[in-house]
């Protein structure tokens, strides 16, 4: 039960960073534009990232070159996140922007659950899945109303 609770507690963390990271990456986007706005969020991450990596005795860093094409492009999502944030955090709001980033991510990982793509298991859509969907949407629609 305790692992349970801390995976759940790590993913509340990494929303939280989201959360977080979206209004500031939106703000430099504003200031800086928003392909320069991503270019440096992903060089710091790239810097703190070759940090960790090298405390970690490289982990198997050595071994990227067997990763299929699609992983080693994945880089690309973070750029339209960035540029979708500085589209609709101006216009929008920080609540609506998180919403739709929320609602976006649900969406897909129900569609990756269903068919197993990308390599995880699959979790096909059963009513309960659909009406917990509708109870999050409906969730979104009153934050943001």
């Amino acid at each position: 039960m305790l692992g349970i609770i801390l995976v759940v507690l790590i993913g509340l963390i990494g929303g939280i960073a989201v959360g977080v990271q979206s209004p500031i990456a939106g703000a430099m986007g504003q200031r800086v534009g928003g392909t320069a706005s991503s270019f440096i969020i992903h060089l710091s991450g790239m810097i703190l990232s070759g940090l960790l990596l090298f405390f970690r005795g490289g982990e198997k860093i050595k071994d990227w070159h067997t990763l299929p094409w699609y992983m080693l492009g994945a880089g690309i999502f973070g750029l339209i996140l960035y540029q979708t944030i500085n589209v609709t955090l101006p216009r929008l709001g920080g609540t609506m922007m998180i919403t739709l980033i929320i609602v976006g991510q649900l969406l897909a990982g129900m569609v990756i659950d269903h068919f197993g793509l990308l390599g995880v298991a699959v979790r096909p859509v059963d009513l309960t899945r659909i009406f917990g969907v509708i109870i999050l949407l409906f969730g979104g629609y009153l934050i943001i109303k």
